[in-house]
């Protein structure tokens, strides 16, 4: 099933989407005529894993951590597919790097392996922008829009095994697959809830293959990831 959420006229509904509408049990609601696709969750935190792809680390010369490595955006940082994506006038290097990402449904603490299926709404897409030119971690990754997701989520997905590919104006550049993660999701979450209590809606993304790369105003980015979908958005002119 892939849920996801819309604005309306009626406001924000929430339900499963088929053949481009959202149903709901109030009714349907057709994308592009009466509703418009929202992140596919309202998250209290993001927390974003980095290097853990074999060929990344290899092209951004990384050690190989021992336990995930990573760090967290803020709620203001959701941006919602197909929408365009601000360029910050602060910085010339914005850059996009497509993350698998899996989505909390129910509080939870310090969980194992074996009960990180229980606790997850499913996965959706994440575009890790980043401001590269500015100085540690915060600064580049934690701004306005740094974060879109979806376009929905899935709630019937093996995280591991998947194909990836970004594509940048129709131009392939990023294809991985998930099997080569160094720090699988399901781990990865176990790992980061022993330090967080989660909440639902928050999101734990996995890290991107190599080759994210720059982006200018006008670019179209499409991340797709084998069973869910394509996360799309293009980078905004310059007013």
């Amino acid at each position: 099933m892939r849920l996801a959420r819309a604005e309306t006229p009626d406001g924000i509904v929430e339900g499963e989407y088929a053949d481009g509408a959202i149903e709901t049990d109030d009714g349907t609601y057709e994308l592009g005529e009466d509703a418009d696709l929202l992140a596919p969750c309202d998250p209290d935190a993001l927390f974003c894993v980095g290097r853990n792809f074999g060929e990344k680390v290899d092209q951004m010369d990384y050690d190989i951590p021992d336990v995930p490595d990573w760090f967290i955006k803020p709620p203001h940082s959701l941006h919602p597919p197909e929408r365009p994506i601000p360029y910050p006038e602060w910085t010339e290097e914005l850059t996009y790097a497509g993350e698998l990402a899996a989505v909390i449904d129910e509080p939870c603490h310090d969980i194992t392996e074996d009960e990180v299926d229980d606790v997850l709404r499913g996965y959706t897409i994440l575009n890790d922008m980043d401001a590269l030119d500015q100085e540690r971690r915060t600064a580049r990754k934690a701004f306005d829009g740094s974060g879109p997701l979806g376009p929905w989520i899935e709630t019937d997905y093996e995280p591991v095994g998947k194909e990836m590919e970004t594509h940048i104006n129709g131009e392939r550049r990023q294809h991985d697959n998930t099997e080569n993660m160094f720090n699988k999701p399901r781990e990865t979450v176990a790992f980061l809830s022993e330090r967080y209590t989660f909440r639902p809606g928050d999101v734990i993304s996995f890290g991107s293959p190599a080759n994210p790369g720059l982006v200018e105003p006008g670019d179209e980015i499409e991340i797709r990831y084998e069973g869910i979908g394509t996360l799309r958005n293009t980078i905004a002119e310059n007013q």
